[in-house]
């Protein structure tokens, strides 16, 4: 049996460079880069209208600040719904400077004024929420005391919310006319990214965070093509990314198999031959050590228990067998060319003794061992046994051929973490590295093979 071993070397490019993540900052996003021009353009526009200096207007600049969201699905939707809510704030305006040309005295008190000022933001909120465009109540208060907030002109107070509404009108319109536009990229459609799930979720049972879903699943509909990789059976897939649009088909159980979720199907798995099948059941039932046997058995995970339950096991067995994605069962397996891996469970230091054991009394070059801790538990782990060509490295080139036979060439790419999973951000800046990649940013797009 092969020493347990961690992946060492990248077969396959890698994107990820720790040395040069720890000497550079973080890259300017292109949300970040659309505020700064339409700011400009804000700027410019009033500049052109004869502002200068100290008189220049910033509710247009403010405006677009905030308008400026990170995508832009619809923006015909879009634009309706930050005029409401500057129409719904700029009439509430007038309406409040109008009442303070009825009611002069209202400005001479300060706790009066400011309680109606509030009563204003009150009504602004309220009015988006009973037009069914709660989305836009956070504006219309912002346009609401941008109008008011000149309060001295109250002798002009159509004057004063005409302005405002052009200014938050021009400021708006500036914001979704750069937000709508793209700079040239050009989509690596020819790249394959493989990706770790444990690198977006913190542990096999917690499901990923809902805007890391959002941002896989964006690059999914765009056409990226994305092959999530894990150490575990799709079960536990189904349970941290259910909801995921995938478009290429996972890697799991370590390597020793390929499964494409959409059609429930198994394309490809490496099980271990029956001769060293039945050395290892000899060697364990020797040592009088209870383990799973893991089959795949008319593309369902069917798992088989041998031995005494013991209380370090059944700690993870009754978790595990809650899920309907497996069948936990008793007895012999089906079809002994369909194991796929041997799982021991036990306290970790005996887990040691256990493997050095095995190590010496089996065959070389002919199973793969990996020792993982168990989530949700305390010094226990489990070892898993494989066959020796079950690797994620030679999971990666088989799928690589699989998808090349519709496909065409194909570049595979992996992208990893800078370190383990911390928070949502660590999930969102893995997720955003492959956008770099699959969709860079060309002011002069390359061109392509043919053309003069």
């Amino acid at each position: 049996m092969d020493e347990i071993r961690k992946n060492a070397g990248e077969i396959l490019p890698t994107l990820y460079d720790e040395e040069a993540e720890k000497r550079h900052l973080p890259a300017i996003g292109a949300r970040i880069i659309k505020t700064t021009i339409a700011v400009f353009i804000c700027l410019i526009i009033y500049y052109l209208r004869g502002y200068h200096g100290s008189e220049m207007p910033t509710e247009a600049c403010i405006t677009a600040i905030i308008c400026m969201q990170p995508y832009v699905r619809d923006s015909r939707d879009y634009a309706v719904n930050r005029f409401a809510g500057t129409i719904i704030g700029a009439v509430i305006g007038l309406a409040f400077l109008l009442l303070t040309t009825v009611l002069p005295h209202l400005g001479y008190v300060n706790g009066i004024l400011y309680l109606g000022m509030a009563v204003g933001v009150l009504l602004c909120l309220y009015t988006a929420v009973l037009i069914h465009k709660p989305d836009t109540a956070s504006l219309a208060a912002i346009v609401f005391l941008c109008v008011v907030i000149a309060f001295p002109d109250v002798e002009e107070p159509l004057r004063q919310a005409g302005h405002r509404i052009m200014d938050l009108f021009i400021g708006t319109v500036v914001a979704i006319s750069v937000n709508v536009f793209h700079l040239p990229r050009e989509k690596h459609r020819e790249r394959v990214f493989f990706l770790r799930t444990k690198e977006l979720v913190p542990d096999r049972f917690s499901p990923i965070a809902p805007a890391a879903l959002f941002r896989l699943n964006y690059l999914y509909e765009d056409g990226a093509r994305i092959c999530l990789m894990s150490e575990h059976a799709p079960a536990f897939f189904v349970l941290q990314m259910g909801a995921t649009r995938l478009n290429t088909p996972l890697i799991v159980m370590d390597g020793a198999a390929i499964y494409d979720a959409n059609e429930n199907h198994y394309i490809h798995m490496e099980t271990i031959a029956k001769e060293e099948s039945d050395r290892l059941n000899e060697r364990l039932q020797a040592l009088g050590i209870s383990y799973f046997v893991y089959t795949i058995h008319n593309n369902k995970t069917c798992i088989f228990h041998y031995g005494q339950l013991r209380e370090t096991e059944k700690v993870v067995y009754d978790k595990m067998r809650r899920s309907p994605y497996r069948d936990y069962l008793e007895g012999e397996v089906y079809n002994p060319d369909e194991i796929v891996y041997y799982k021991v469970i036990d306290e970790d230091g005996r887990l040691a003794e256990i493997e050095s054991h095995l190590h010496r009394v089996m065959p070389k070059g002919k199973l793969r061992a990996v020792r993982r801790k168990q989530a949700g538990t305390k010094g226990i782990s489990g070892l898993y046994i494989y066959a020796h060509t079950a690797t994620m490295e030679q999971a990666k080139k088989k799928l690589i051929y699989i998808l090349q036979e519709e496909a065409g060439t194909l570049e595979p790419v992996e992208i990893r973490a800078q370190g383990p999973y911390r928070s949502e951000r660590d999930a969102m800046y893995l997720l955003y590295k492959v956008g770099r990649s699959y969709e860079p940013i060309r002011l002069f797009p390359r061109k392509k093979r043919g053309q003069s």
